[in-house]
């Protein structure tokens, strides 16, 4: 995805890792919630894309990216729907998650996919859901 739009103005993109995310370990931020703070010091690296088309574009997109994923052995592990708005979380990987990949459609068809690179237990990942206040 990166490649195809790398060239456009409108095109967003984050990429950290590496030293960035060893620096941001080193302020030690204390999570509230269960497992929050193992599954941020899993993530080795985060991508962030926002991609800049139109609603039809976008909705073109969204559909290869979901059977990209999936053709690259990715579980459907979460699905939110609202109206237009959606985001599906996909997962790669058993007990031991490799990658996780999220995509955010708005009611406009925009689309933003969040990658997140590490090692994560699954386990983890399930206590997230059941956060209570």
């Amino acid at each position: 995805m990166y490649q195809k739009y790398k060239g456009n103005e409108n095109f967003i993109h984050l990429d950290i890792g590496g030293s960035f995310m060893n620096f941001a370990r080193g302020f030690n931020i204390q999570l509230d919630h269960g497992k929050q703070e193992a599954i941020a010091n899993s993530m080795e690296r985060l991508k962030m894309y926002k991609l800049p088309v139109n609603s039809e574009t976008a909705k073109k997109e969204y559909n290869e990216l979901k059977k990209g994923l999936e053709k690259e052995n990715f579980d459907l592990t979460l699905e939110m729907q609202e109206k237009k708005n959606g985001i599906q979380v996909y997962t790669k990987g058993n007990k031991i998650i490799s990658d996780i990949v999220v995509l955010v459609r708005d009611d406009k068809n925009e689309l933003i996919v969040l990658e997140l690179l590490g090692k994560f237990e699954a386990e983890a990942l399930t206590d997230i859901g059941n956060i209570t206040k």
